[in-house]
């Protein structure tokens, strides 16, 4: 998985430019500082980036031992409280279900998208528009050309009113152009033209039809959207290529990517962007202006910060706003944003392979305030620095006030692992984020799989052999505590409110020894929050679910109490059986994958089956078993959503109601 880091940065204007200082070891980009300032001028700008990125630079390009990140991660990582599970009530009142996100009234991209009149769904480059009352494709629509050309990146979509705005990650975007021989096929200029995310604004009250679109350079992190204004962000890099020179020594190598550093300009860094809009394309670039940067950065890398109405007529230019510093994690309450950035991509690839523990120092996240609550720029609040890695924005939450940052810290591989969690509690002071309170020494030797804050609890799974579920008493924020520890074998990768005294979680059951043994869906009772037990758990073996790594793809369906989860389940067999996931055999062939999407009513006491669905293409061949990646409910009817098509299924007797194909 998102972020809408920098949009409040270029408002802090004003200060006088600091020197750079030179990063620290080579293995990580120095911690960026919190006092966020603008240049005084674009030749500053360039003359203070070029000294930072000099400082990075070595012999492979930027990166250690050349490596480049891969941008734009599945959590990318990564992404759904009580809020959210209030704003699904709210849409339950409705009659159809949200996305499944974090919290109430905070929108995230997905791959569908409903607001109970219409279905809208993004697949292989192409819109398409159901009626569910009818249930019929009503509309389709070529997005743009080259629509399977993101890298295995899928769109996210958003959608308000008669308007879906889609969010394509095309092309290839990277910190820098990696090193390769001389006069190999990758020696060459990078591309003139924008290499990025593309914006498509589509009319959806008639036939769909492309009313703007808006490209920039760089890779699309994630969005957000509050209302009709949505906050795309884009995480960029300098447009320079360092030639591999086969027959140079490492120094003649790095005087060599100095010396293009030394050569390059503004235009090099600052992210450039075009928009369409009534048949005509206006070109533009981010300004010095709009630029501002941490007290310690390595010019390798930019966040920008795009800003637009739903409601207006046309995209516009963005309003874009750019911090020189990196993002990983974006988590929102609405009025106020939250963008967290870690090392870890730069230090973990070499600390694995030497099984060695981190430094501290390449180990702590930084977290960034910014208040949202208007719908223009971001404005930048305050920012904090704690210990150790997020693992999804899960991690963090805003109650009464303060957040909280569950965070893993230490070496978490190898024979010997000295990891630790905890949970940090932070209040607004200023310009900064101000720690409160604290407890840490959770899961020693293991790392975070889940978190989930409820009003003044927090709920932490850590794993490595067994699955402690913590409980941790927030509600005195200077003095947290952890109330009880729940240990049983496997994990839960993703936590869900289910009602009073509930929680829902779905991940991997596991041996005594830590080793996966297939998908689990357990029920535990959190009523007494220092004796949490699990009342329920529905164990289908060798099966794996992309709910336990992207909650979008997770159901809760509260007027039925209704759990949907898809699955892939190899050696699928029948109820009874190991494996067994309804009282019917599952479509496909012993000994292959399985794919369907599995539904079960939660009880005071557990779970009942209720049924499976799957999107077989009806060749039989079990290739053609598609596999469902979304379930929604509009109207007492259970929408599934693969790559192949949607399918309409009856909420009471699970019986297909109809078959749209998209394929």
């Amino acid at each position: 998985m998102g972020l809408a880091l920098a949009a409040g940065l270029a408002l802090v204007t004003g200060c006088t430019a600091e020197p750079v200082p030179a990063p620290p070891r080579d293995r990580g980009v120095p911690a960026g500082g919190f006092r966020l300032v603008a240049f005084d001028s674009c030749p500053e700008a360039l003359r203070q980036l070029k000294t930072a990125a000099k400082a990075y630079v070595g012999p492979w390009g930027f990166g250690s031992n050349g490596d480049i990140r891969t941008f734009g991660r599945a959590e990318a990582a990564a992404a759904p409280a009580a809020a959210g599970a209030a704003g699904r009530a709210d849409a339950a009142a409705k009659g159809y279900s949200g996305t499944n996100t974090h919290e109430a009234g905070v929108d995230e991209p997905d791959l569908v998208k409903t607001d109970g009149r219409r279905i809208v769904t993004v697949s292989h480059g192409k819109l398409y528009v159901v009626d569910p009352a009818t249930r019929r494709l009503t509309g389709e629509l070529e997005l743009a050309p080259g629509a399977d050309e993101s890298g295995g990146a899928e769109d996210g979509l958003l959608l308000r009113g008669d308007r879906a705005l889609v969010l394509r990650r095309d092309g290839w975007a990277g910190m820098g152009k990696p090193a390769v021989p001389e006069g190999g096929p990758r020696d060459a200029p990078l591309p003139d033209g924008i290499v990025g995310p593309r914006l498509i604004m589509v009319d959806l009250s008639g036939e769909p039809k492309i009313i703007g679109e808006y490209r920039i350079d760089g890779d699309l992190v994630d969005a957000r959207q509050v209302g009709t204004t949505v906050r795309v962000v884009v995480r960029s890099a300098p447009r320079l290529n360092f030639p591999y020179r086969e027959r140079a020594t490492d120094a003649q190598r790095t005087a060599a990517n100095r010396e293009i550093i030394d050569n390059a300009t503004a235009d090099d860094w600052l992210p450039r962007y075009e928009v369409t809009s009534g048949g005509r394309t206006s070109a533009g670039q981010v300004g010095c202006e709009r630029v501002s940067r941490p007290a310690a950065y390595s010019g390798t890398s930019l966040v920008t910060v795009l800003s637009f109405d739903l409601g207006a007529a046309t995209l516009g230019a963005g309003d874009p706003v750019t911090v020189i510093a990196d993002g990983d994690t974006v988590y929102s309450n609405g009025p106020r944003l939250y963008v967290a950035n870690d090392q870890r991509w730069r230090v973990l690839p070499m600390l694995t392979a030497r099984n060695i523990a981190p430094d501290p120092r390449d180990e702590t996240t930084e977290i960034y305030q910014f208040d949202i609550s208007g719908a223009g720029a971001p404005r930048y609040v305050a920012a904090a620095s704690v210990p150790g890695w997020l693992v999804n924005q899960y991690a963090m939450s805003e109650w009464d006030g303060h957040l909280r940052v569950a965070t893993t810290s230490g070496r978490t591989w190898g024979d010997r692992p000295n990891s630790t969690s905890g949970v940090h509690v932070l209040r607004a002071d200023g310009t900064a984020l101000t720690q409160v309170g604290k407890v840490t020494g959770l899961g020693k030797g293991e790392r975070i799989y889940a978190v989930r804050f409820v009003g003044g609890t927090g709920y932490v799974v850590t794993f490595r052999q067994t699955d402690p579920l913590y409980t941790v008493d927030l509600r005195d924020p200077g003095a947290p505590t952890v109330s009880g520890e729940l240990k049983i074998n496997g994990y839960s990768a993703y936590l869900h409110p289910a009602g009073e005294g509930r929680l829902l979680g779905v991940g991997q059951e596991a041996s005594d020894q830590g080793r996966v043994q297939g998908t689990q869906l357990s029920l535990f009772d959190v009523s007494d929050p220092a004796e949490p037990t699990r009342i329920a758990q529905h164990h289908v073996e060798q099966g794996h679910s992309e709910a336990e790594f992207d909650p979008h793809a997770f159901l809760y369906w509260p007027p039925e109490r209704l759990v949907v989860v898809p699955l892939t389940v190899h050696n699928a067999g029948a109820v009874g059986e190991p494996g067994a996931v309804n009282d019917q055999r599952v479509a496909g062939s012993p000994g292959l994958p399985s794919n369907v999407a599995l539904a079960l009513r939660v009880g005071d006491g557990g779970f009942t089956e209720v049924g499976t669905v799957d999107h077989t293409l009806g060749s039989g061949r079990p290739e053609d078993l598609t596999p469902i990646r979304r379930s929604l409910v509009v109207d007492g009817v259970l929408w599934t959503v693969s790559d192949a098509g949607l399918k309409a299924t009856s909420l009471s007797t699970m019986k297909t109601l109809g078959w749209l194909r998209t394929a």
